[in-house]
């Protein structure tokens, strides 16, 4: 149980029956000192950490994010898909918490061993069908028996297709192939583990066009199993350097290279005043501060970064590099 956070009237109450004597200090240390009993129930064993927990919800964070695009896509109508809450629950808790008809679609997730479960809401699953039949998605439903054979396929398909959304969502954490395998509308003849195993319940809040409701991924413990060491934050820490695109990385040195630059060498500066310059003559001489002995500097965009000398290249005047200018700081810093 997480602990209570007093608010500031109930800390101000709480000192003022201490100070008149109502309350005594050293009991409340007594009790505090004294060992608390708290019930477990084995019948609803945690089997995972609350660090554990929130990477599931992180993940599904994106899995949602990824099916509102998907469905927008798909539906062309208004989708709005979040996380509400990530709980652990035996599975028969999780069956008797679902309508006793609504649609149920059964996900392998090979290599993983066993069977997952997106359950969706019967009003969000009827919007998706009567919009992928050219309705208006208002989430009007019949009774689930009587959907239609070609019905049937279609919603079948539309969530064969979202598969692949669930695999990227979770390609940080491990390469799933989440395949659809099973359609079922009754919970009760749908047994992928025993009454009493822990699953894991990610219930979304969902919006399609007009019609609202939850749709809910089961994930039992036998699928996370192998891969619960990864569902902590110290791999996400680890993990949270991605390898380089090697695709990006060449055409951003591509771009690179066809950038124009601003090079300039300078033979050297001089002063005069304006009464020198304007007695320049054909033929003058102005000394430069720079000797013929020193190198002189190349100039990229106005910054002095190599040291060179001056000659000819195939009748044309050149420089060589000599040496890169270290420490030398952009004129605007």
């Amino acid at each position: 149980m997480a602990d209570e956070v007093l608010s500031q009237n109930e800390i101000d109450a709480l000192l003022s029956a201490i100070s008149s004597g109502e309350m005594d200090a050293e009991e409340l240390k007594k009790e505090e000192e004294e060992k608390k009993v708290r019930v477990y129930d084995f019948k609803r064993a945690l089997r995972f950490s609350k660090d554990q927990i929130r990477s599931i919800s992180r993940i599904h964070e994106n899995f949602a994010r990824l099916l509102t695009t998907f469905f927008s896509g798909k539906l062309r109508t208004y989708v709005n898909i979040s996380v509400s809450s990530v709980d652990q629950v035996p599975y028969e808790e999780f069956i008797r918490s679902i309508p006793k008809q609504t649609v149920m679609n059964v996900y392998s997730a090979a290599p993983l061993d066993g069977r997952m479960i997106m359950e969706v809401n019967p009003n969000i699953a009827y919007a998706m069908l009567d919009r992928t039949l050219g309705g208006s998605g208002n989430g009007k439903t019949k009774r689930l028996e009587s959907l239609t054979e070609i019905e049937t396929i279609l919603m079948s398909q539309l969530f064969e297709k979202a598969a692949i959304n669930l695999q990227e969502a979770w390609s940080q954490i491990a390469e799933i192939d989440p395949v659809l395998e099973d359609f079922e509308v009754n919970p009760q003849f749908l047994q992928l583990v025993s009454p009493n195993e822990t699953v894991v319940v990610v219930s979304l809040n969902s919006t399609i066009g007009e019609a609202s409701g939850m749709i809910n991924i089961c994930i039992p413990h036998i699928i996370l199993e192998p891969i619960i060491s990864k569902l902590s934050v110290h791999y996400w820490m680890q993990t949270v350097t991605k390898k380089r695109d090697e695709g990006a990385y060449q055409k951003i040195a591509e771009n690179i290279q066809e950038a124009k630059l601003d090079t300039k060498v300078l033979l050297g500066e001089a002063e005069i005043d304006i009464q020198q310059f304007l007695q320049l003559n054909k033929a003058d001489v102005i000394a430069l501060d720079q000797s013929i002995d020193e190198p002189l500097k190349l100039q990229v965009n106005d910054t002095a970064k190599f040291y060179v000398q001056p000659g000819r290249h195939k009748q044309k005047m050149s420089v060589q590099v000599l040496e890169d200018i270290k420490g030398v700081k952009r004129n605007d810093e």
